[in-house]
Protein backbone atom coordinates (compact mmCIF):
# COMPACT_ATOMS: atom_id res chain seq x y z
CA UNK A 1 0.00 0.00 0.00
CA UNK A 2 3.02 1.89 -0.04
CA UNK A 3 2.62 3.30 -3.13
CA UNK A 4 -1.10 4.25 -3.07
CA UNK A 5 -2.74 7.23 -2.22
CA UNK A 6 -6.01 8.53 -1.28
CA UNK A 7 -8.43 11.20 -2.43
CA UNK A 8 -11.25 12.26 -0.41
CA UNK A 9 -14.01 14.52 -2.20
CA UNK A 10 -15.28 16.79 -0.22
CA UNK A 11 -18.36 17.19 -1.79
CA UNK A 12 -20.17 20.71 -3.14
CA UNK A 13 -22.43 22.73 -1.62
CA UNK A 14 -24.50 20.46 0.03
CA UNK A 15 -27.80 22.00 -0.55
CA UNK A 16 -29.74 18.30 -0.36
CA UNK A 17 -28.25 18.07 3.49
CA UNK A 18 -29.20 22.13 4.31
CA UNK A 19 -29.42 23.51 6.88
CA UNK A 20 -26.83 20.85 8.44
CA UNK A 21 -24.37 22.89 6.13
CA UNK A 22 -25.63 25.81 7.08
CA UNK A 23 -21.69 26.37 8.77
CA UNK A 24 -19.97 23.45 7.97
CA UNK A 25 -18.88 21.19 4.86
CA UNK A 26 -20.77 18.20 4.33
CA UNK A 27 -18.18 15.69 5.20
CA UNK A 28 -18.24 17.58 8.57
CA UNK A 29 -21.49 16.34 9.27
CA UNK A 30 -21.94 14.82 12.33
CA UNK A 31 -23.15 11.22 12.83
CA UNK A 32 -23.58 8.37 14.90
CA UNK A 33 -23.80 10.55 18.11
CA UNK A 34 -19.76 11.11 17.87
CA UNK A 35 -18.02 11.07 14.77
CA UNK A 36 -18.03 13.28 11.36
CA UNK A 37 -19.01 11.89 7.81
CA UNK A 38 -15.03 12.32 6.74
CA UNK A 39 -14.09 9.89 9.55
CA UNK A 40 -15.62 7.07 7.77
CA UNK A 41 -13.43 7.94 4.36
CA UNK A 42 -10.10 7.99 5.76
CA UNK A 43 -10.63 5.30 8.82
CA UNK A 44 -11.35 2.93 5.83
CA UNK A 45 -8.23 4.33 4.17
CA UNK A 46 -6.07 3.89 7.23
CA UNK A 47 -7.50 0.27 7.80
CA UNK A 48 -5.98 -0.70 4.67
CA UNK A 49 -2.46 0.72 5.31
CA UNK A 50 -2.68 3.45 2.47
CA UNK A 51 -1.78 6.42 4.89
CA UNK A 52 -1.48 8.98 2.44
CA UNK A 53 -4.64 11.38 2.29
CA UNK A 54 -5.91 14.27 0.18
CA UNK A 55 -9.19 15.82 1.37
CA UNK A 56 -10.01 18.09 -1.71
CA UNK A 57 -12.62 20.92 -0.26
CA UNK A 58 -14.54 24.03 -1.27
CA UNK A 59 -17.48 24.90 0.21
CA UNK A 60 -17.75 26.05 4.61
CA UNK A 61 -14.26 23.95 5.19
CA UNK A 62 -13.30 25.90 8.20
CA UNK A 63 -14.69 23.46 10.50
CA UNK A 64 -13.81 20.51 8.55
CA UNK A 65 -10.05 21.53 8.63
CA UNK A 66 -10.53 22.17 11.99
CA UNK A 67 -11.53 18.56 12.99
CA UNK A 68 -8.68 17.10 10.55
CA UNK A 69 -6.28 18.70 11.92
CA UNK A 70 -6.94 18.28 15.53
CA UNK A 71 -7.53 14.04 14.72
CA UNK A 72 -5.06 12.92 12.36
CA UNK A 73 -1.64 13.39 13.95
CA UNK A 74 1.12 10.81 12.63
CA UNK A 75 4.47 10.24 14.38
CA UNK A 76 7.82 11.80 13.45
CA UNK A 77 8.60 7.76 12.20
CA UNK A 78 5.55 7.77 9.38
CA UNK A 79 5.58 8.79 6.31
CA UNK A 80 1.43 9.30 6.44
CA UNK A 81 -0.22 12.40 6.51
CA UNK A 82 -3.94 13.70 5.90
CA UNK A 83 -3.13 16.63 3.59
CA UNK A 84 -6.43 18.99 2.99
CA UNK A 85 -6.20 20.67 -0.66
CA UNK A 86 -9.20 23.47 -0.80
CA UNK A 87 -9.67 25.04 -4.44
CA UNK A 88 -7.43 27.74 -5.14
CA UNK A 89 -6.37 30.30 -7.83
CA UNK A 90 -2.84 30.03 -9.22
CA UNK A 91 -1.43 31.18 -12.43
CA UNK A 92 -2.57 29.04 -14.74
CA UNK A 93 -6.54 28.07 -12.93
CA UNK A 94 -8.09 30.94 -11.43
CA UNK A 95 -11.75 28.82 -11.36
CA UNK A 96 -13.50 26.97 -8.43
CA UNK A 97 -13.95 23.38 -8.36
CA UNK A 98 -16.04 22.23 -11.17
CA UNK A 99 -16.87 18.71 -10.34
CA UNK A 100 -15.70 16.16 -8.08
CA UNK A 101 -12.77 15.10 -11.94
CA UNK A 102 -12.47 18.38 -11.94
CA UNK A 103 -11.13 18.80 -8.24
CA UNK A 104 -9.13 15.72 -9.17
CA UNK A 105 -7.25 17.27 -12.32
CA UNK A 106 -6.57 20.54 -10.27
CA UNK A 107 -4.55 18.33 -7.97
CA UNK A 108 -2.65 15.85 -10.30
CA UNK A 109 0.66 17.35 -9.64
CA UNK A 110 -0.06 16.88 -6.04
CA UNK A 111 -1.01 13.10 -6.10
CA UNK A 112 1.60 12.32 -8.42
CA UNK A 113 4.43 14.24 -5.97
CA UNK A 114 3.96 11.09 -3.46
CA UNK A 115 5.36 9.09 -6.04
CA UNK A 116 1.59 7.12 -6.51
CA UNK A 117 1.48 3.90 -8.17
CA UNK A 118 -3.14 3.58 -7.57
CA UNK A 119 -5.11 6.26 -6.56
CA UNK A 120 -7.80 5.30 -4.66
CA UNK A 121 -10.76 8.01 -4.90
CA UNK A 122 -13.58 8.29 -2.02
CA UNK A 123 -16.75 10.23 -1.25
CA UNK A 124 -16.56 12.20 1.91
CA UNK A 125 -20.17 11.87 2.48
CA UNK A 126 -20.67 8.13 2.55
CA UNK A 127 -21.36 5.69 5.52
CA UNK A 128 -19.87 2.33 5.09
CA UNK A 129 -17.00 -0.02 5.69
CA UNK A 130 -14.86 -1.70 2.91
CA UNK A 131 -11.68 -3.84 2.96
CA UNK A 132 -9.77 -1.07 0.64
CA UNK A 133 -6.90 -3.15 0.64
CA UNK A 134 -8.67 -6.20 -0.83
CA UNK A 135 -10.27 -3.26 -3.68
CA UNK A 136 -7.13 -2.63 -4.37
CA UNK A 137 -5.40 -6.00 -4.71
CA UNK A 138 -8.17 -7.06 -7.24
CA UNK A 139 -7.43 -3.90 -9.43
CA UNK A 140 -4.22 -5.33 -9.53
CA UNK A 141 -5.01 -9.43 -10.06
CA UNK A 142 -7.10 -7.70 -13.09
CA UNK A 143 -4.78 -5.34 -14.35
CA UNK A 144 -7.51 -3.01 -14.93
CA UNK A 145 -6.83 0.80 -15.44
CA UNK A 146 -9.81 1.48 -13.75
CA UNK A 147 -12.20 -0.26 -10.50
CA UNK A 148 -15.18 0.92 -9.95
CA UNK A 149 -17.03 -0.41 -6.68
CA UNK A 150 -20.28 -1.88 -7.21
CA UNK A 151 -23.52 -2.98 -4.95
CA UNK A 152 -26.97 -4.33 -6.33
CA UNK A 153 -29.62 -2.06 -5.47
CA UNK A 154 -33.11 -2.75 -6.14
CA UNK A 155 -34.96 -0.22 -8.59
CA UNK A 156 -36.59 2.01 -6.87
CA UNK A 157 -33.14 3.44 -6.16
CA UNK A 158 -31.77 3.10 -10.14
CA UNK A 159 -32.94 6.72 -11.34
CA UNK A 160 -30.64 8.40 -8.24
CA UNK A 161 -27.46 6.11 -9.19
CA UNK A 162 -24.86 5.25 -11.99
CA UNK A 163 -26.20 1.70 -13.42
CA UNK A 164 -24.01 -0.47 -14.89
CA UNK A 165 -23.64 -3.70 -16.64
CA UNK A 166 -20.54 -6.32 -16.27
CA UNK A 167 -19.76 -8.98 -18.15
CA UNK A 168 -18.71 -12.66 -16.49
CA UNK A 169 -15.20 -11.53 -16.17
CA UNK A 170 -16.39 -8.77 -14.55
CA UNK A 171 -15.43 -5.78 -17.05
CA UNK A 172 -18.08 -3.05 -17.37
CA UNK A 173 -19.57 -3.19 -20.51
CA UNK A 174 -22.02 -0.47 -20.19
CA UNK A 175 -22.65 2.49 -17.88
CA UNK A 176 -25.46 4.99 -17.57
CA UNK A 177 -25.37 7.86 -15.25
CA UNK A 178 -28.96 7.90 -13.46
CA UNK A 179 -30.74 6.67 -16.16
CA UNK A 180 -34.36 8.54 -16.57
CA UNK A 181 -35.53 6.33 -19.07
CA UNK A 182 -37.78 2.86 -17.62
CA UNK A 183 -37.24 1.31 -20.36
CA UNK A 184 -33.39 1.42 -20.18
CA UNK A 185 -33.64 0.68 -16.31
CA UNK A 186 -35.30 -2.50 -17.47
CA UNK A 187 -32.87 -3.56 -19.81
CA UNK A 188 -30.34 -2.99 -17.40
CA UNK A 189 -31.88 -5.25 -14.66
CA UNK A 190 -30.24 -8.68 -13.47
CA UNK A 191 -31.80 -10.92 -14.67
CA UNK A 192 -30.81 -14.98 -13.90
CA UNK A 193 -29.41 -15.78 -16.43
CA UNK A 194 -26.88 -12.81 -15.73
CA UNK A 195 -26.52 -13.85 -12.22
CA UNK A 196 -25.84 -17.66 -13.17
CA UNK A 197 -22.69 -16.37 -15.42
CA UNK A 198 -21.26 -14.02 -13.29
CA UNK A 199 -21.99 -15.56 -9.59
CA UNK A 200 -23.23 -12.04 -8.31
CA UNK A 201 -24.66 -12.23 -4.96
CA UNK A 202 -27.80 -10.71 -5.80
CA UNK A 203 -31.39 -10.90 -7.16
CA UNK A 204 -33.55 -10.87 -10.52
CA UNK A 205 -34.42 -7.29 -10.90
CA UNK A 206 -32.05 -5.67 -8.96
CA UNK A 207 -29.27 -3.83 -10.37
CA UNK A 208 -25.67 -2.67 -10.45
CA UNK A 209 -24.81 1.05 -9.09
CA UNK A 210 -21.57 2.26 -8.89
CA UNK A 211 -20.79 3.65 -5.42
CA UNK A 212 -18.68 6.01 -6.59
CA UNK A 213 -15.69 4.97 -5.35
CA UNK A 214 -13.03 4.23 -7.45
CA UNK A 215 -9.02 3.19 -8.22
CA UNK A 216 -7.07 4.58 -10.74
CA UNK A 217 -4.06 3.20 -12.06
CA UNK A 218 -2.31 6.81 -12.05
CA UNK A 219 -1.11 6.86 -15.76
CA UNK A 220 -4.55 6.15 -16.55
CA UNK A 221 -6.19 8.66 -14.43
CA UNK A 222 -3.85 11.06 -15.21
CA UNK A 223 -4.76 10.65 -19.30
CA UNK A 224 -8.04 10.74 -18.52
CA UNK A 225 -8.41 13.91 -16.86
CA UNK A 226 -5.12 15.90 -18.49
CA UNK A 227 -5.85 15.36 -21.69
CA UNK A 228 -10.25 16.36 -21.66
CA UNK A 229 -12.30 18.90 -19.65
CA UNK A 230 -14.72 16.40 -18.55
CA UNK A 231 -15.54 17.60 -14.92
CA UNK A 232 -17.24 14.76 -13.17
CA UNK A 233 -16.96 10.93 -13.13
CA UNK A 234 -20.22 9.08 -13.21
CA UNK A 235 -21.38 10.99 -16.10
CA UNK A 236 -18.33 11.91 -18.13
CA UNK A 237 -15.06 10.12 -17.45
CA UNK A 238 -16.32 6.43 -16.34
CA UNK A 239 -18.81 5.75 -19.27
CA UNK A 240 -15.82 7.58 -21.80
CA UNK A 241 -13.42 5.23 -20.52
CA UNK A 242 -15.27 1.98 -21.27
CA UNK A 243 -13.77 1.12 -24.95
CA UNK A 244 -10.27 2.03 -24.85
CA UNK A 245 -9.49 1.12 -20.96
CA UNK A 246 -9.73 -1.92 -18.78
CA UNK A 247 -12.66 -1.26 -16.30
CA UNK A 248 -13.64 -3.28 -14.07
CA UNK A 249 -16.49 -3.85 -10.99
CA UNK A 250 -15.48 -4.48 -7.50
CA UNK A 251 -18.74 -6.11 -5.60
CA UNK A 252 -19.62 -4.95 -2.22
CA UNK A 253 -21.55 -6.74 -0.33
CA UNK A 254 -22.03 -5.27 3.18
CA UNK A 255 -23.33 -1.99 4.21
CA UNK A 256 -23.34 1.34 2.37
CA UNK A 257 -25.49 4.55 2.33
CA UNK A 258 -25.11 7.62 0.68
CA UNK A 259 -25.74 10.70 3.07
CA UNK A 260 -27.09 13.30 0.44
CA UNK A 261 -30.42 14.78 2.01
CA UNK A 262 -32.26 15.03 5.54
CA UNK A 263 -34.48 11.49 5.15
CA UNK A 264 -31.47 9.87 4.42
CA UNK A 265 -29.51 11.33 7.34
CA UNK A 266 -31.81 10.62 9.54
CA UNK A 267 -32.47 7.09 8.84
CA UNK A 268 -28.97 6.02 8.95
CA UNK A 269 -28.45 7.21 12.09
CA UNK A 270 -31.42 5.93 13.79
CA UNK A 271 -30.52 2.52 11.56
CA UNK A 272 -27.28 2.67 14.29
CA UNK A 273 -29.36 2.48 17.30
CA UNK A 274 -30.90 -0.84 16.47
CA UNK A 275 -30.09 -4.20 18.63
CA UNK A 276 -28.46 -5.14 15.61
CA UNK A 277 -27.27 -2.10 13.42
CA UNK A 278 -26.68 -2.78 9.50
CA UNK A 279 -23.26 -1.25 10.18
CA UNK A 280 -21.12 -2.60 13.16
CA UNK A 281 -20.01 0.11 15.00
CA UNK A 282 -18.44 -2.15 17.71
CA UNK A 283 -16.27 -3.83 15.18
CA UNK A 284 -12.70 -5.00 16.55
CA UNK A 285 -10.63 -4.88 12.99
CA UNK A 286 -12.98 -1.65 11.85
CA UNK A 287 -12.96 1.09 14.46
CA UNK A 288 -14.07 4.62 12.67
CA UNK A 289 -11.34 7.03 14.49
CA UNK A 290 -12.15 10.71 15.13
CA UNK A 291 -11.42 13.34 17.26
CA UNK A 292 -10.85 12.15 21.15
CA UNK A 293 -12.07 14.55 23.32
CA UNK A 294 -11.60 13.21 26.41
CA UNK A 295 -14.98 13.51 28.23
CA UNK A 296 -16.33 11.62 31.37
CA UNK A 297 -19.55 9.30 30.73
CA UNK A 298 -22.83 9.63 29.73
CA UNK A 299 -24.57 10.52 32.97
CA UNK A 300 -28.25 9.13 33.15
CA UNK A 301 -30.87 10.11 36.50
CA UNK A 302 -33.64 8.19 36.53
CA UNK A 303 -34.42 7.79 32.78
CA UNK A 304 -36.32 5.67 30.42
CA UNK A 305 -33.82 4.55 27.56
CA UNK A 306 -34.72 2.59 24.84
CA UNK A 307 -32.60 1.91 21.74
CA UNK A 308 -30.36 4.78 21.80
CA UNK A 309 -27.04 5.87 21.57
CA UNK A 310 -25.85 8.42 24.65
CA UNK A 311 -22.39 10.03 23.91
CA UNK A 312 -19.76 11.12 25.81
CA UNK A 313 -20.38 13.76 28.32
CA UNK A 314 -24.42 13.73 27.85
CA UNK A 315 -26.52 14.10 30.77
CA UNK A 316 -30.01 12.73 31.02
CA UNK A 317 -32.26 13.80 33.75
CA UNK A 318 -35.53 12.13 34.27
CA UNK A 319 -36.57 11.91 30.55
CA UNK A 320 -37.82 9.70 28.67
CA UNK A 321 -35.48 8.68 25.29
CA UNK A 322 -36.26 6.41 22.74
CA UNK A 323 -34.24 4.88 19.39
CA UNK A 324 -32.52 8.30 19.31
CA UNK A 325 -29.33 9.86 19.65
CA UNK A 326 -27.74 11.89 22.34
CA UNK A 327 -24.67 13.58 21.14
CA UNK A 328 -21.22 14.46 22.93
CA UNK A 329 -21.89 17.19 26.01
CA UNK A 330 -26.00 16.48 24.42
CA UNK A 331 -28.34 17.58 27.56
CA UNK A 332 -31.55 16.10 27.86
CA UNK A 333 -33.81 17.93 31.32
CA UNK A 334 -36.30 16.33 33.05
CA UNK A 335 -39.97 15.48 31.72
CA UNK A 336 -38.71 15.07 28.17
CA UNK A 337 -39.68 13.08 25.79
CA UNK A 338 -37.21 12.61 22.76
CA UNK A 339 -38.10 9.87 20.35
CA UNK A 340 -36.13 8.65 16.79
CA UNK A 341 -34.09 11.91 17.09
CA UNK A 342 -30.59 13.30 16.81
CA UNK A 343 -29.64 15.23 19.40
CA UNK A 344 -25.86 16.41 17.97
CA UNK A 345 -25.25 18.28 21.42
CA UNK A 346 -23.00 21.14 22.65
CA UNK A 347 -19.59 22.24 21.46
CA UNK A 348 -18.49 23.05 25.34
CA UNK A 349 -19.95 22.14 28.77
CA UNK A 350 -22.71 25.32 29.80
CA UNK A 351 -22.91 25.83 25.84
CA UNK A 352 -25.32 28.99 25.25
CA UNK A 353 -27.02 29.13 22.24
CA UNK A 354 -26.07 32.10 19.85
CA UNK A 355 -26.03 35.76 21.32
CA UNK A 356 -29.43 34.62 23.63
CA UNK A 357 -27.43 32.94 26.57
CA UNK A 358 -29.81 30.30 26.30
CA UNK A 359 -28.63 27.41 28.02
CA UNK A 360 -27.58 24.55 25.03
CA UNK A 361 -30.00 21.42 24.88
CA UNK A 362 -33.42 20.04 25.33
CA UNK A 363 -35.73 21.97 28.13
CA UNK A 364 -37.41 20.70 30.80
CA UNK A 365 -41.20 19.27 29.41
CA UNK A 366 -40.30 19.24 26.10
CA UNK A 367 -41.25 16.83 23.46
CA UNK A 368 -39.05 15.35 20.14
CA UNK A 369 -40.64 13.52 17.69
CA UNK A 370 -38.56 12.71 13.90
CA UNK A 371 -36.12 16.11 15.03
CA UNK A 372 -32.55 17.19 14.47
CA UNK A 373 -30.80 19.27 16.69
CA UNK A 374 -27.66 20.76 15.50
CA UNK A 375 -24.69 21.53 17.85
CA UNK A 376 -25.45 24.44 20.70
CA UNK A 377 -29.40 25.15 20.23
CA UNK A 378 -31.50 25.53 22.53
CA UNK A 379 -35.11 24.08 22.94
CA UNK A 380 -37.24 26.07 25.23
CA UNK A 381 -38.93 24.87 28.61
CA UNK A 382 -42.51 22.83 27.26
CA UNK A 383 -41.53 23.21 23.65
CA UNK A 384 -43.12 20.69 21.48
CA UNK A 385 -41.36 19.72 18.31
CA UNK A 386 -43.52 17.03 16.44
CA UNK A 387 -44.79 18.24 13.15
CA UNK A 388 -48.18 18.16 14.65
CA UNK A 389 -49.90 19.48 11.32
CA UNK A 390 -47.74 17.16 8.92
CA UNK A 391 -45.90 19.34 6.87
CA UNK A 392 -43.58 17.99 4.80
CA UNK A 393 -41.28 21.02 3.78
CA UNK A 394 -40.89 24.44 5.17
CA UNK A 395 -37.92 27.13 5.88
CA UNK A 396 -38.73 29.34 8.82
CA UNK A 397 -36.19 31.73 10.97
CA UNK A 398 -35.48 29.15 12.97
CA UNK A 399 -35.95 25.74 12.21
CA UNK A 400 -36.53 23.62 8.75
CA UNK A 401 -38.72 20.75 8.14
CA UNK A 402 -37.45 18.11 5.06
CA UNK A 403 -39.57 15.54 3.95
CA UNK A 404 -41.58 16.03 7.28
CA UNK A 405 -38.33 15.98 9.64
CA UNK A 406 -38.18 18.99 11.63
CA UNK A 407 -34.59 20.13 11.56
CA UNK A 408 -32.99 22.82 14.24
CA UNK A 409 -30.06 24.63 12.97
CA UNK A 410 -26.58 25.13 14.87
CA UNK A 411 -27.20 28.02 17.74
CA UNK A 412 -30.93 28.52 17.00
CA UNK A 413 -33.05 29.10 19.68
CA UNK A 414 -36.38 27.58 20.07
CA UNK A 415 -38.41 29.94 22.93
CA UNK A 416 -40.44 28.26 25.77
CA UNK A 417 -43.73 26.55 24.66
CA UNK A 418 -43.49 26.84 21.15
CA UNK A 419 -45.40 24.25 18.99
CA UNK A 420 -44.19 23.15 15.40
Amino acid sequence: MKDVVTAVLGGGQGSRLWPLTKFRAKPAVPIAGKFRLIDVAISNSLHAGIEKVFVLTQFNSASLHRHIAQTYRFDLFSPGFVNILSAEQSLENRDWYQGNADAVRQNLGRLEASGVRDVVILSGDQLYLMDLERFVRRHRESEADLTVAVKAVPRSQAKSLGVLRMDGTGRLVRFVEKPSDDDLIEELMLDEETLAATELEAQPGELLASMGIYIFRFEVLHQLLAESDKDDFGSQVIPGALDEHRVFGFLHRGYWRDIGTIPSFHQANLEMTLPVPPLDLYHPDYPIYTHPRFLPGSKVTQCDIRESILCDGSIISGSSVSRSIVGVRGVVRPDAVVEESIIMGATAFAATAGQSGEPAGVGRGCELRRTIVDFDASIGEGARLINESGVKEADEENYSIRDGIIVIPRKAVIPPGTVI
